[in-house]
């Protein structure tokens, strides 16, 4: 295998140069080999739960933005939440996620309730609930959330704009690094494949997750929503992204990088693939059915929810490709 050198403060051009190659084998043995020097092979497998379909924000490529009439809109109570967060401890997830669009039902009073009562199994609670103040973040924490996800999806101010009419890239940076500050695993990420994007601007999402020192990123390909202003945009490439995700591992040998669902919706192989360069993460959907599908980010197929057989299905999956389950 010939060994891929990056400098120890790579630039967009040599970033980009790489995730130009005609082959890109050698990146991607190379950046599994140092998954496994660097974190073992442990997959963690995560619960997520999708609370609300609310969103008070406008991208032009979400299928969930507050503009799309054509979706049903819900909410789950409470009471549902937590007792979905238990069946998911109960099942042998170690963590959930409770994701959301940027409801303003659940204030930071109510979601810090929903925390405090979820973290008494012991599970550990990310959050990724949109942008919001450093003192709601901070409350959150003191609740007991231990993780907090906010993909900037692009890093180029440009592109950001152009989908964004309801926020900036500034905003969304200054979130992550008061999330980072207040001691959360901080996770970020973006999407390929996004209008106007180059392996230029790539290589700049990839060295933002460096200089914000992500815990976690979460990398997928762009998929169009009908519903949505971009509909006849392209998806994004799934190679593309195994690349990104592939130089993210050898930026940041400790990562933690989902095999994101994203991919999952494009090609039933590429679990198997992605985990093959660098991605060391899957995370499986809890959301009860009464509400899973209306969770549309962009146009899936899923079946029912089964939370304890599903977890165990996974497990044996993972195991049958030479990797240990969490």
């Amino acid at each position: 295998m010939a060994q891929v050198k990056l400098s120890d403060h790579p630039s967009q051009e040599e970033l980009a140069f790489l995730l130009g190659q005609e082959d890109f084998s050698d990146v991607f043995k190379q950046a599994d080999a140092v998954r496994r020097e660097a974190v073992g092979d442990i997959i963690h497998i995560r619960s997520i739960l999708e609370f609300s379909n609310y969103c008070r924000r406008q991208c032009r490529y979400c299928g969930i933005n507050c503009k799309n009439s054509r979706i049903g809109r819900y909410r789950m109570m409470p009471e549902e939440i937590i007792a979905t967060a238990k069946q998911a401890y109960e099942a042998g997830y170690k963590t959930i996620v409770l994701q959301s669009g940027e409801d303003p039902f659940y204030t930071p009073s109510l979601l810090g309730e929903i925390v405090s009562e979820i973290k008494k199994t012991g599970i550990i609670v990310t959050l990724s609930c949109g942008e919001m103040c450093f003192e709601d973040y901070q409350y959150l924490r003191r609740c007991g959330a231990d993780r907090y996800l906010l993909k900037h999806e692009t890093s180029d101010p440009d592109i950001y704009a152009s989908l964004h009419p309801c926020g900036t890239l500034e905003n969304r940076i200054r979130c992550l690094k008061d999330i980072k500050a207040l001691g959360y695993e901080t996770g970020s990420g973006f999407m390929i494949g996004l209008p106007g994007q180059t392996e230029k601007t790539i290589s700049a999402d990839l060295l933002l997750l460096r200089e914000l020192a992500c815990d976690m990123a979460g990398i997928g390909p762009f998929i169009p929503h009908p519903d949505t202003e971009l509909r006849d945009q392209p998806a994004g490439s799934t190679q593309l992204t195994k690349r990104a995700v592939a130089l993210a591992r050898l930026l940041m040998p400790t990562l933690l990088l989902p095999a994101t669902t994203a991919l999952g919706v494009l090609s039933s192989r590429e679990k198997e693939n992605i985990f093959s360069c660098g991605a060391n993460v899957v995370m499986r959907k809890v959301t009860p059915d009464t509400f899973k599908s209306l969770y549309e980010l962009y146009p899936s197929h899923l079946g029912q929810t089964h939370i304890l057989s599903q977890r165990k299905e996974l497990e044996e999956e993972i195991k049958s490709l030479g990797k240990i389950p969490l």
